[in-house]
């Protein structure tokens, strides 16, 4: 089963579910809002990414850029924990592997 991380009224989000919708692909959605990212699933998502999985075009990011360039990596996964906004979205998983990060409507299609 697929797992979708992400805030419900993010646009690129909705893109994104409805096309899943569209597919008839079952998936899990964890609202970022309730239940934020762990340091275990920030981890590997960075491992997959070879990068933070930061949105550094979002209001939210802008906001925290500063602080998070100058932080250590314990304070980024708190900076991230604390700002999920700030994570790029959405991100969609199957089996605990990143599968896409961002709405990308070729690879959504492929699934």
């Amino acid at each position: 089963m697929y797992k979708m991380y992400g805030i419900p009224n993010c646009n690129t989000v909705k893109k994104a579910q409805n096309l899943l919708g569209e597919k008839e692909i079952n998936y899990e959605f964890i609202n970022f809002k309730k239940q934020p990212p762990t340091k275990a699933l920030l981890t590997q998502w960075k491992k997959d990414l070879g990068d933070w999985p930061v949105n550094t075009k979002g209001p939210t990011f802008r906001k925290i850029k500063e602080q998070f360039e100058k932080a250590n990596a314990q304070e980024k996964y708190q900076l991230l924990i604390d700002n999920s906004s700030a994570i790029k979205r959405p991100i969609l998983c199957k089996s605990d592997k990143l599968v896409s990060i961002g709405f990308d409507e070729e690879a959504y299609s492929k699934l």
